[in-house]
């Protein structure tokens, strides 16, 4: 033991000098941008995507693609990273697998940028006249992978998880076309037309834009709801009687087209197909594309309609981005490839506006009655303006989160704020729509800006970008007004409310009552007492602590679990009733609660009882809130 030690101490002793010595680290030559820049000329020659989706087992896409190539040496293939509608760097490049490229039949080795890990640079050989492209994507098989997109009876099809593209050209410029093998007796749905041999779809050859934004939405049990001569619904689920609409259901969605066409004046598309699943094993999406959109609810859309209000408003959410978002976008969203980062700065009208106009379409449709959107609108009014983040987080901050935290789980979203251009953006053209109604003295209303703004040629799908100064214009253009003020304060500034004042002009008012609102109830056990206790318990414990609230002053956070109320074992219905009963008392309610080995008791001085928001109307006869949920 004593050799051991001084042994030890000499190679210390040895060791220290060398050491610091090479301590600095070795200088590396610096990085050198070697991929190019994406250029406005057209692509010599057509790629080709061969994909075989039939592994539906093990959710693995085999790809096979070939890309032509003009000349030999250094050449750069991309793999999609920003995605649009996803607003941020979301490509799933970890879930590649199996890349190998060929060139006269040899293998050529590629080797991955070391900055952009989407980009894989690979020399031609001479005589080389295209590329043979090879790989896998191993989708997720369970939710903590990401969404599933692929089941035993259900497929997605994403081309730009599926394909690679060349650099240095604009995407639109880069002609390609795909074919998918799907399981036998599956049906598949897609913007582009197809021809159909068998289980193999060859589509219509396009551009790498327009494929990239026209998934396929595949799978066994499929029915197609046609709502008009352009546009349906290609409905897919787990089962066939999840298919069975009823005919007032139909209807329904024949008023939504008919609807956002009155609202906008023109369809931006030669057609439209909502790719609309309904699955409990599928992972849920709302993606927008110009001429479809990915809807993806669980089970019982159909079958349990009254259950499923809050689900509704998909639809329409979604249709809208055709005209906002699609047609029009914002100019520093517009990119050239999928390579070049998409800023978000016009998100509020981009996802604010497209959130407004879902919600009134669902009202102007049918979709969801009046009563219920009225519902809707109170909880995200209520939501907001009892969010505290806002005294020092601008909601046109919030238009970063896509890349900052793209949809992570947030421990205290009331403080951090969590992509509030969707909701707040609402209520600014809420309010936007009230003073146009005041200052037109009731001639003119947010429809006037949505016919100029989203209008142009029926049937035309290219792309128009907009800029703050454009929308300030447009505005001015239905009534004048100091617009630029009215939405620099309300985008870029911190304020203690959420812009209300569209529901007051519009003749309703925020208010709290004791009864329970529909559109934030919650299922499953649980409970919102967001503005009373300020906390809300799901399926799995605390759901949700409101910052600056009674439950945050007594220190609970989300890792806590309440496990006793008031020396009772813990039930939703207990807390709801403790809260009913401190209300006007003395005695705080006392709480018991679990975090990890370790059990605490908690006092909520609170005694203020049950509150819930809804709207109250506070004029007589139509308002302007009636008057804008109105049917065209």
């Amino acid at each position: 033991m004593i050799r051991a030690l001084a042994a030890a101490a000499l190679l210390a002793s040895v060791s220290a000098p060398a050491l610091a010595q090479n301590s600095a680290p070795a200088q590396t030559a610096p990085y050198t941008n070697t991929i190019p820049d994406a250029r406005d000329i057209p692509y010599p020659g057509t790629l080709t995507l061969d994909i075989d989706a039939t592994d539906t087992g093990r959710g693995i896409f085999n790809v096979k693609e070939t890309i032509p190539v003009a000349k030999s040496g250094h050449m750069v293939l991309l793999y999609p990273k920003w995605i649009p509608g996803k607003h941020g760097p979301r490509g799933e490049i970890e879930k590649l697998g199996g890349l190998v490229i060929k060139a006269n039949g040899k293998v050529i080795p590629w080797k991955r940028d070391p900055v952009d890990v989407f980009a894989f640079h690979i020399d031609v050989p001479a005589g080389a006249k295209k590329l043979d492209v090879s790989f896998n994507f191993v989708s997720a098989t369970v939710g903590d992978q990401g969404r599933i997109v692929m089941t035993p009876n259900l497929a997605s099809v994403q081309f730009f998880s599926l394909s690679l593209y060349p650099a240095g050209y604009y995407t639109r410029r880069i002609p390609i076309q795909a074919k998918v093998t799907y399981p036998d007796g599956w049906t598949a749905s897609s913007a582009v037309d197809a021809k159909v041999s068998g289980n193999v779809y060859t589509y219509d050859k396009t551009n790498y834009d327009v494929l990239m934004d026209s998934p396929v939405l595949a799978g066994r049990h499929y029915r197609q709801i046609k709502l008009t001569d352009r546009v349906s619904v290609e409905t897919y689920a787990d089962t066939p009687e999840e298919l069975a609409a009823t005919p007032d259901q139909v209807q329904k969605l024949k008023n939504l087209v008919d609807q956002a066409v009155k609202t906008f004046g023109v369809e931006h598309y030669d057609h439209y197909r909502f790719l609309f699943s309904i699955s409990d094993e599928l992972g849920g999406i709302g993606v927008e594309h110009h001429r479809s959109s990915e809807d993806g609810t669980g089970l019982g859309f159909f079958t349990k309609w009254d259950e499923k209000v809050t689900s509704r408003n998909l639809l329409p959410h979604e249709y809208t981005h055709s005209w906002d978002g699609k047609f029009r976008r914002g100019a520093d969203l517009w990119t050239a490839d999928f390579r070049q980062p998409m800023r978000g700065s016009l998100l509020w009208v981009y996802e604010g506006q497209t959130q407004f106009w879902g919600y009134v379409l669902q009202a102007r449709s049918g979709l969801v009655s009046k009563a219920d959107t009225l519902e809707a609108y109170a909880g995200i009014a209520a939501s907001l303006d009892n969010r505290q983040g806002r005294t020092w987080r601008p909601m046109g901050d919030t238009t970063n989160d896509p890349v900052i935290s793209p949809r992570a789980p947030k421990g205290w979203v009331s403080w951090e704020r969590s992509e509030d251009y969707y909701n707040e953006g609402l209520l600014i053209w809420m309010d936007a729509d009230s003073v146009i109604r005041e200052k037109s003295g009731g001639t003119k209303s947010i429809d006037d800006f949505a016919r100029i703004f989203f209008g142009g040629r029926d049937g035309d799908y290219g792309e128009v970008t907009y800029t703050f100064d454009d929308v300030v214009a447009t505005l001015n253009q239905v009534v004048p007004y100091d617009w630029h003020k009215f939405l620099d304060e309300r985008v870029n500034q911190v304020s203690d409310r959420a812009p209300l004042k569209g529901f007051e002009r519009g003749g309703y008012k925020l208010v709290y009552t004791d009864v329970p609102n529909k559109s934030t109830m919650r299922g499953g056990g649980g409970i919102d007492l967001s503005y009373s206790l300020g906390l809300s318990i799901g399926t799995k414990g605390i759901s949700g602590v409101m910052w600056g609230s009674p439950a945050f002053d007594a220190g609970l956070t989300l890792a806590d679990e309440i496990v006793a109320v008031n020396g009772q074992v813990f039930t939703a219905d207990k807390l709801r009733d403790a809260v009913k009963a401190a209300k006007g008392a003395k005695e705080p309610i006392k709480l018991t609660v679990k975090r990890g080995s370790r059990y605490r008791d908690v006092a909520i001085d609170y005694h203020d009882g049950l509150r819930y928001p809804h709207l109250e109307k506070i004029s007589e006869g139509e308002a302007g809130l009636d008057k804008l949920l109105q049917p065209k």
